[in-house]
């Protein structure tokens, strides 16, 4: 059973960075599509960004040009820098790792998740 753990969440205020971090216990998912999404309280869960075997990104028209995913496959690590955050921003963001290799927006399309990571914005 392949696991994805988060880590890099926390409280921080409007306009300010973070960097979430998610390594996965298997070597093969270096090669995988891998996505973060996110649950704000009362909300759906909604797709973030993703990133694709062959490094190719996608990202919810909300974050375009605030946050970059990227990956360092020696680490078996996917990441997700997050700047000029917004109070908007608050939610849990979940890791999210594909048996494929295409990146796609679709929750369903994942099989495996991540814990989740709080992360908090504040005015």
């Amino acid at each position: 059973q392949v696991q994805l753990v988060e880590s890099g969440g926390g409280l921080v205020q409007a306009g300010g960075s973070l960097r979430l971090s998610c390594a996965a216990s298997e070597r093969t998912f270096s090669s995988h599509a891998m996505g973060w999404f996110r649950q704000a309280p009362g909300k759906e869960t909604e797709f973030v960004a993703a990133i694709s075997w062959n490094d190719n990104t996608y990202y919810a028209d909300s974050v375009k040009g605030r946050f970059t995913i990227s990956r360092d496959n020696t680490k078996n690590t996917v990441y997700l820098q997050m700047n000029s955050l917004k109070p908007e921003d608050t939610a849990v963001y979940y890791c999210a790792g594909s048996r494929g290799f295409i990146a796609t927006t679709l929750k369903s399309n994942y099989d495996y998740w991540g814990q989740g990571t709080q992360v908090t914005v504040s005015t």
